[in-house]
């Protein structure tokens, strides 16, 4: 009889060419997909270089500059260069230059690059993100990505999988990024240490593709390898149309093995925030009514896309942000920049004095648009904020959603929209 298996076993299995695989077993796979950023993909380009003149297939090489981009100084225009370069020489299917990128977590998988039941990995740890889709995907080092660049192939120890059951519906002013943090709170930075978490239960089909990203995207911050959503109508529905090839469904199966199995009920999760300065120090929303802030970031590969702009652009609505407050705005891509447009959310941000940026992941590393300085304090929707991750090594991060976010700039402390005057 064949085994039980979780749907990570059931790609990691089939990608590399095995009947059944168990956790801890060392594998290799083909890969679907291979990205890297700005950042990462330099090395992984001298790595590739020195094992192959071509890459494996320039249809599966994914090269997106976002982080420095639009280059913030010379450095970084070296670095895009070499990527332009390479993809060029390559002849690479998929690289996306400054007026038609975006952050590549959230580019990928509208772009139709990335599909159900694919095997991709990324120079970038947030390479998570599109577990949303029930793929496998997760973050290596730039030499193993540079290998696999000229190769097309990987290796990994298949993860045990945590089952995270979701029940009950999200009240009001609660949203995906509320969840995850509660969920790293309860966890811990290594609570699901090279796991799979695999989220299921009935709640699921209440949260948007939108919603499955952002929780996807931080299964990281639990030290996870990947956050995995199983394919529904939710997943079809956002395909349909956009995936640029076939994909295959994996469903797990009954009587899988799971490491352990939490059970959330979403009518109890509240606005809830990470204070510095890390993911997992979370605590509600409005017990920080005396936490002042110098700055708001709404955008990222957590909370870039169009739902997020909305549902900002909902609270700022006849508002303006808070006299010594600077609240930045970066639709995650072009696609939702122009959208942004079109259902006139820019009037809604510049109406309340907000500076909205083209796509990139700038303040979110500390890289530019929004570098703090020393002892200055954020409010962001972005994934971490680990000591200095935005700027001076004395300056804070807090971690919210788009919606407490937004608050929090237009009253000038961290907030919840039910407490906006």
């Amino acid at each position: 009889m064949a085994q039980a298996m979780t749907i990570a076993e059931k790609i990691l299995a089939r990608h590399a060419g095995l009947d059944e695989v168990t956790p801890g077993q060392l594998i290799e796979c083909d890969l679907d997909i291979v990205h890297a950023n700005d950042i990462t993909a330099p090395i992984a380009i001298d790595v590739c270089r020195e094992i192959s003149s071509r890459v494996f297939d320039p249809e599966k090489v994914v090269l997106v500059p976002d982080h420095y981009a639009p280059n913030k100084d010379i450095k970084s225009a070296e670095q895009v260069k070499k990527l332009r370069d390479f993809a060029y020489e390559q002849k690479l299917a998929h690289y996306f230059e400054i007026g038609c990128m975006g952050v590549e977590h959230a580019l990928l998988p509208e772009q139709g690059i990335v599909v159900p039941g694919d095997l991709t990995i990324g120079a970038d740890s947030h390479t998570c993100t599109y577990g949303a889709l029930g793929a496998f995907s997760t973050g290596m080092g730039s030499t193993d990505v540079g290998v696999a660049f000229a190769t097309g192939r990987a290796w990994f120890k298949v993860p045990p999988s945590i089952q995270v059951v979701l029940e009950g519906e999200f009240c009001p002013d609660v949203y995906a990024k509320d969840l995850i943090l509660t969920l790293i709170g309860m966890l811990g930075v290594d609570g699901a240490l090279y796991q799979a978490i695999e989220f299921t239960g009935p709640a699921v089909q209440s949260i948007s593709m939108d919603g499955r990203f952002t929780i996807s995207n931080m299964a990281i911050e639990a030290g996870a390898k990947v956050g995995l959503f199983e394919v529904d109508d939710v997943t079809r529905a956002y395909m349909n149309g956009r995936a640029q090839r076939a994909w295959t469904e994996y469903h797990p199966d009954e009587e899988a093995h799971y490491a352990k199995t939490i059970r959330m009920n979403l009518g109890e999760i509240g606005p809830t925030v990470a204070l510095p300065h890390l993911p997992s120090n979370t605590v509600p929303a409005a017990s920080c009514a005396e936490l002042e802030i110098d700055q708001a970031v709404i955008g990222s590969c957590t909370n870039g896309r169009i739902e997020d702009m909305r549902v900002a652009a909902e609270i700022l609505r006849g508002h303006t942000v808070a006299e010594g407050v600077r609240c930045i705005i970066i639709p995650a891509t072009q696609d939702v920049y122009r959208r942004c447009v079109h259902e006139g959310l820019m009037d809604v941000f510049l109406d309340a004095n907000c500076a909205v940026s083209t796509p990139t992941c700038g303040p979110c590393l500390g890289g530019h648009m929004g570098v703090l300085a020393a002892g200055e304090r954020a409010i962001s929707t972005t994934n971490r904020n680990f000591v200095g991750r935005m700027g001076h090594k004395s300056s804070e991060v807090v971690l919210a959603s788009p919606a407490v976010a937004a608050a929090s700039a237009i009253m000038g402390y961290v907030c919840t929209p039910a407490q906006v005057q």
